[in-house]
This record gives structure tokens, sequence and C-alpha cells, in this order.
């Protein structure tokens, strides 16, 4: 009875991606060209199959609310015609609701920033009115785990503006990039004027919120006219954390060197500013799609979909590299679907971060390619 019931689910949902393929990205919107959309379009419907299959009977997907965080937001920025009342959606936010905790956060047993920032992006992806006290209070719960004042933290402190996974833990770049990410998301600052008093306030400590994160992130940054610190280098790049990187002593590396341009961005960083023009430059001279720079194959997906989000973000649609300027979204996304399994999964045979879990890696490559196609 249960397997008969998934497959009516998967053609009932898939045979809509067919005849509903009302993708979002028109031909004259897309920055991809035509064969390659058609493409990322197939890939994406065979990645959402998959996941499809392989939903748990709760809702959920590996039973953790991250996870099931990230194959939702796959669902509904695909440019396919889901909505909340779709079976797999449905059940899917379901389990998250299950995990919505009193203080606002949303998670189960561990890594309280980390789930509660990936499940708000989700929800805000929903789209939907009956979500909005769940997105204030996430947001609110974000805001209070910042490290400042609030815990003794004076502005000289290394860790200050930071946010850990949650509770006492050390902060680094990959979690507040997380937060800031979910902070950002949905606002546009074309229609603020027309925010009501509660809005503009929300907005205000939003700002204090990236302002202090921006403290943190430059002690992040290998760029000795932001960060004094003796530990930092002068390349641009960033690190994991203060005087900490995950590849080897202080050294910049690909997935945090984006995720630091993109954090900037989303706090309202000009692009000329010299913090930005100094982690793009490292990104171009840096420039791989087949290897993290400076981790080879280690978080390989996590900073694929960090790339696809920093450059969009960015708004440049080509790397100049040595003379050359490359299509910086073709490449990425010709490579991605490339190495697609046949049954529509990704994997990374590195299991570091959990690469080597398929559900994982298929959502950063779906969220990759969406980016791409926005």
């Amino acid at each position: 009875m249960k397997a008969n019931f998934r497959i009516i689910i998967v053609f009932v949902l898939i045979a809509g991606l067919q005849v509903s393929n009302n993708c979002v990205f028109s031909q004259d919107q897309s920055p991809l060209d035509l064969s390659l959309r058609k493409e990322a379009d197939h890939s994406i419907q065979m990645g959402l199959k998959w996941l499809i299959e392989n939903q748990e009977e709760n809702g959920s997907w590996q039973f953790h609310p991250g996870m099931t965080g990230l194959v939702l937001s796959a669902f509904l920025r695909s440019g396919f015609d889901f909505q909340l009342k779709d079976s797999a959606i449905s059940r899917g936010f379901d389990f998250l609701l299950t995990c919505v905790q009193p203080d606002g956060s949303i998670f189960q047993e561990s890594m309280p920033n980390y789930n509660t920032a990936v499940c708000l992006m989700a929800f805000k992806d929903a789209k939907n009115e009956k979500f909005k006290d769940i997105i204030h209070n996430a947001e609110n719960y974000l805001m209070k785990l910042q490290i400042d004042e609030s815990e003794d933290f004076s502005i000289d402190s290394l860790y200050y503006g930071g946010v850990g996974y949650g509770g006492d833990e050390r902060p680094d770049l990959s979690n507040l990039q997380w937060a800031i990410e979910a902070m950002a998301e949905n606002e546009n600052p074309e229609i603020e004027k027309n925010y009501s008093e509660e809005e503009k306030s929300r907005l205000r400590e939003k700002k204090i919120f990236y302002d202090k994160a921006l403290v943190f992130l430059s002690r992040c940054q290998n760029l000795k006219n932001v960060n004094p610190e003796i530990y930092a280098g002068n390349d641009g790049g960033f690190m994991y954390e203060p005087g900490k990187s995950k590849a080897g002593a202080t050294n910049s590396y690909g997935s945090m060197t984006y995720a630091g341009l993109k954090s900037m961005i989303y706090a309202n960083v000009a692009k000329d500013d010299r913090r930005v023009v100094a982690a793009y430059r490292w990104l171009t001279e840096n420039y791989s799609i087949e290897t993290t720079p400076q981790m080879g194959d280690q978080g390989l997906f996590y900073y694929y979909q960090t790339m696809a989000k920093a450059l969009t973000a960015y708004g440049e649609d080509f790397i100049p590299v040595e003379g050359t300027n490359h299509n910086w979204r073709n490449e990425l996304a010709r490579h991605i679907i490339s190495i697609q399994n046949e049954e529509g999964w990704w994997q990374n045979e590195n299991n570091r971060w959990w690469e080597n879990n398929k559900v994982l890696v298929t959502a950063y490559c779906l969220l990759s390619l969406e980016e791409m196609l926005k």
C-alpha cells in the first residue's frame, strides 16, 4: 500500500510538471542558452521526481528539518507550478510545523541556527500568509543568537557580530551566511515605501543585525585594510572563522569566499566597496568549476550552491580569467547536469560535511540550477 501510494503521488506531480511546464524562466529572461535551459529544466524534473520518491512517511526528508527545508525550497523555486496544497509539499511543511519551538527556533535536537535559517527560507518560499508569525518569530530568534553586547561581547571581540550553530558554540562564517540569507530573503527595497510601521521597524532591526554581522565578516576576510588582526593575510579571500580556516592555517578558500561575497551583498554593501572588490578579485583569480578552490572535492556541492547564489547576487554574467570571459552560468550548469545520476540524484564520494548524502546534495544541485535560471 505504501509503495502504491507513493507511486501515485510521483506520477501526479511529475505529470503536472510536464503538462503545466509553464516555467517562469522565459526565453527572453533566462541567462542560459535555449538548449542548455531545456537540459536544466529536465535535470530539475528528474531531481524533483527522485526526491518525491524518497520522501519519508512523516513528510520529512531524512527525518531532518534542515534537509526538509532545503528540499521544499528546491520544489518551490523550481519554476514549475507547485503549490502548498500539493501532497509532497503539504506533508513536508506539516513535518516542519512539528519542529517549530516556542522561542521561534525551528529544529529538533541540534544545530538550532542552521536548521532555523534553512527552514525559515522554506517558509518564506511558500509565500503564504498563514506562516507570517512563524517567519517573524524565526527571524527574531536568529537575531537573538547573534553575539553582541547582550552577551557581554564588545565590538573589539573577534566573535562580535557572529552566529554559530546555536547555544554557546563559537561563531563561524558558514552559519552566519545561512542566517543572513534567511533574513534577507524576500526583501524588496522597491516597495519599502509602502511598508507598514511594523515592517519598517523590522527592517531597522535587520539593518542592525547586518551591521554587526559585517564586523564579524571583516574578521574572517584576509584583507589588511579592514582586518588588522595579526592572523590576517591580504589576498581578499575569506576563512571559516577569525584566525582559522578549513583549508589550513588562515588560508582563503572558495566556498567561504563566495559566502563572504554573498553575505556582504545581502547586507547591502556596494559592489565598489573595497571588501567586495577584494573578494571578487580573489574569486576571479581562483575561478573553478570542477573543484572547490583550495579544498578539492571537500564540500564541493555546498560550494556550487553558494557560488550560484553569490554570483547571481553580484550581478555579473561573465567572470574574467586571464583575459578570457567565462560564462559561469553555462559552465556550472553544464557541469552539474553532466554529473547527475540517471535516477535523478547527485552525490559526493567525499563524505565530509554529509555530502555523501544523496538527498542533501540533490537539494544543493537543484537550488544551484534554479539560481542560475533566475
